[in-house]
């Protein structure tokens, strides 16, 4: 059983950065994918970043690509996600999530953090 914790989120500005964390409190980290969605008030939860199982792979949504890194420490059991030059647009609560295979559908992840608010405004 894989147990996610999310932390990190909170008010930046435009321009700013911020660093997500995602904390697995089961003993099964080392074997899943894990990724980063998002969901913005009155939207569909997206697809935001992802990383496989070894952690050799990543993937990004074009939205983000160049400004966000998502990473994992095994020794940890921990994912990131590191976001730079924030944008308005950027505003949603942030789900990490473990699954057999990273990438953009939500439905190859089977375990969910609760969620993280990350607030982009001047």
């Amino acid at each position: 059983q894989v147990q996610l914790v999310e932390s990190g989120g909170g008010l930046v500005q435009p321009g700013g950065s911020l660093r997500l964390s995602c904390l697995d409190s089961g003993r099964t980290f080392r074997s899943y994918a894990m990724g980063w969605f998002r969901q913005a008030p009155g939207k569909e939860r997206e697809f935001v970043a992802a990383i496989n199982w070894s952690g050799a792979n990543t993937y990004y949504a074009d939205s983000v690509k160049g400004r966000f890194t998502i990473s994992r420490d095994f020794a940890k059991s921990m994912v990131y996600l590191q976001m730079n030059r924030l944008k308005a647009e950027d505003t949603a609560v942030y789900y990490c999530a473990a699954g057999g295979r990273a990438g953009p559908p939500p439905n190859t992840y089977d375990y969910w953090g609760q969620g993280t608010q990350v607030t982009v405004s001047s």
